[in-house]
């Protein structure tokens, strides 16, 4: 269904045994995920910092149990607390990552016993739940949100796989092997109106709300995700070495820290290896970019000619359907995600190759805009005209101004709970750990 004020979808109500279901799905989906991540290691690896940019994976096993007893236990069921004397602990705002090994966490197996019970109780919770009367229970909110929330720190936890050293803990079968796309390299976006957000997805998070109308300007969009193979080029042209591609800020931060190209990169010869979830492996040609930072991107589309795409712009190529001139939920339509549209939720370890996925791409015949590479946008991460913070304001509020830069589109480590086509992620433009790569454009008029 469309809204008939702003032109987005609208998706239809589900009945109370429905969202039920919905609820139990996401959420069990996303502690089997949490599992898997936190029994391929054994304790000393849980409980050691493999990066001083990421926690614990012991502290997100706990943490992930004390958000969900916070919210569905206490804010929606009206329960005491379980285990009040831990809420500093896991309190994300409270203690930075690079402090949280020094302080007293619960060791591995009593944090998975913790997670555990106060799951058994959320689905007490569920089982009666009427998903009515306050904006928090209304269409399951609060137990979507909360799968979104486990689900986000698995994706977390799944960076935390990548930067650990040490053999290889996980494994997953590559996306199925697909043709050299062959098709156009950009994709014209017709200059317009679109509605942008929305207002009537019920999981949405604050951030993706409201719905409101945005004009942009003609432009063209590269139909995939740029390649290894093209930023190669931009690393053999010399594009680390020549400021004259970079922001001021961009060309202090690779020069200071000696970036010479994407994490996880080293030269062999005349090759390029990585190193991916423990194995090293030749860099493959036709895989989007993975593990560039906002600078770099940036860098790159400057000396490509091009740059990177506004918020509004990758939304609109994602999103707009000119036929019905309306704004979808996802490219492909209003379904939600199926394997044949869009690489996600940690089935593979790894993006599919450009071009991949043709039953996802959008009416104007952009592919991947959903899965396998979050993307680099050019905008700052702001609020929506109308915004109001909900349930809480450290979650979007706190972040907004120039110091974060947008991120749209999700990866392979993201699930379809915490994906779609208004989702917005946020980082600071110096971030290369998380599973971020890009695509570019340029305005209609450029030659």
């Amino acid at each position: 269904m469309t809204d008939a004020a702003t032109g987005a979808t609208t998706e239809p109500a589900l009945d109370a045994e429905a969202l039920r279901e919905r609820a139990l799905t996401t959420l069990t989906t996303a502690r089997d995920r949490t599992t898997l991540l936190t029994t391929c290691v054994d304790e000393p690896d849980l409980t050691a910092q493999h990066s001083p940019l990421m926690s614990p994976l012991v502290w997100d096993l706990a943490h992930i149990g004390n958000q969900e007893e916070l919210w569905l236990l206490r804010a929606v069921a009206g329960r005491e607390a379980m285990r009040p004397e831990i809420d500093g602990l896991y309190d994300a705002f409270e203690h930075p990552r690079s402090e949280r090994p020094s302080l007293p966490l619960l060791p591995p197996g009593e944090a998975r016993a913790y997670a555990s019970d106060v799951r058994g109780r959320a689905l007490d919770v569920l089982e009666s739940a009427d998903f009515h009367g306050t904006r928090l229970t209304e269409a399951g909110f609060a137990f979507g949100m909360i799968a979104q929330h486990e689900q986000q720190h698995d994706e977390t936890m799944l960076i935390t796989h990548q930067l650990r050293k040490g053999p290889p803990a996980l494994t997953a079968p590559d996306p199925e092997p697909a043709p050299l796309f062959t098709g156009p390299a950009e994709v014209l976006v017709p200059g317009g109106p679109f509605t942008m957000g929305t207002s009537t997805e019920p999981w949405a998070l604050d951030n993706e709300r409201p719905a409101h109308r945005r004009e942009v300007a003609p432009y063209y969009i590269d139909t995939t995700p740029v390649t290894n193979a093209a930023y190669q080029s931009f690393i053999d042209d010399g594009g680390y070495d020549n400021e004259r591609w970079w922001t001021a800020e961009g060309w202090a931060h690779i020069r200071q820290h000696s970036i010479h190209a994407p994490l996880f990169w080293r030269r062999d010869g005349k090759q390029w290896l990585r190193r991916r979830f423990g194995v090293t492996e030749v860099v493959p040609p036709d895989e989007p970019v993975l593990h560039v930072c906002w600078y770099e991107a940036d860098a790159y589309a400057r000396w490509a000619g091009r740059r990177l795409p506004t918020e509004a712009e990758w939304e609109k190529a994602a999103r707009h359907d000119p036929a019905g001139d309306r704004s979808m939920r996802y490219p492909w339509g209003d379904t939600d995600p199926a394997p044949e549209h869009a690489n996600l939720g940690q089935r593979h370890l790894r993006p599919a190759s450009a071009g991949s996925y043709p039953e996802g791409e959008s009416p104007l015949g952009v592919r991947q805009l959903i899965g396998d590479v979050w993307e680099w946008t050019a905008s700052d991460f702001l609020p929506y005209p109308g915004f109001r913070a909900f349930p809480y304001k450290e979650y979007s509020e706190v972040f907004f101004g120039p110091e974060y830069k947008v991120l749209r589109g999700g990866s392979f480590a993201v699930d379809s709970v915490a994906c779609r086509g208004t989702f917005r992620n946020w980082d600071y433009p110096i971030r290369r750990q998380i599973f971020s790569g890009f695509r570019t454009a340029r305005s209609a008029g450029d030659v």
